[in-house]
């Protein structure tokens, strides 16, 4: 398995169990830590990457379900659940919130490998569309209160005239509004801009009648 820059978080309160997992994880050149105790996890500090963790369903201190819930709440890593008492009910939860696996003890290697390679493929994918968010935000930044009113009418499809029409303002002043809209956002079409505007959630702009 090609680890690249990820960390995997081995959560389990069966030394032997933690051993066994971190071995793999050894095996595979993937980085790793490993825990007793959910309230150990959770006070650790964790590294800046991709990430996914291996929990057990039933803890010392904690149920996985509530740490599952928790960490929804605080953008932790994709889970895949370890444990050796499953029932229905409680794998139905975990899946419906989001768990990568719920995998049954002794689990299989192949099997926990893949649940790791897609639980590292959803972080990272995460972690990519929050930097796109970001990006995307310092961008709308640059734009002056004006360009803000004009980028609407831009993403609904306005020729230039219309849009001064329902601002107030010159054609030739839009147009130019509009190409600085262009630029700041860095977009190569209008095409572009749109997907832009959808994930700021700026809605294209309805004229009045």
């Amino acid at each position: 398995m090609n680890s690249g820059a990820s960390f995997v978080f081995v959560v389990d309160d069966d030394h032997r169990v933690r051993e066994a997992l971190c071995s793999l994880l050894e095996s595979c050149g993937l980085r790793h830590a490993e825990f007793a105790t959910a309230a150990a996890y959770l006070k650790a500090e964790k590294p800046d990457c991709p990430g996914c963790l291996l929990l057990d369903l039933e803890l010392p201190d904690a149920n996985g379900l509530e740490v599952q819930e928790r960490l929804l709440s605080d953008g932790g890593p994709p889970i895949v659940f370890i444990t050796g008492r499953g029932d229905i009910p409680s794998s139905v939860q975990a899946m419906k919130s989001g768990a990568v696996e719920f995998l049954l003890k002794p689990v299989k290697k192949d099997e926990l490998l893949r649940a790791i390679q897609e639980g590292l493929r959803r972080d990272r994918a995460a972690r990519d569309a929050r930097s796109t968010t970001v990006e995307l935000q310092r961008r709308y930044g640059l734009l002056t209160p004006r360009e803000r009113e004009v980028l609407p009418f831009v993403v609904a499809g306005f020729a230039n005239k219309r849009t001064a029409g329902e601002l107030g303002n010159s054609e030739f002043t839009i147009g130019i509004q509009r190409g600085q809209v262009m630029r700041k956002m860095g977009a190569r079409s209008l095409a572009e801009l749109i997907r832009m505007a959808d994930k700021l959630g700026v809605a294209p702009k309805t004229p009045h009648k």
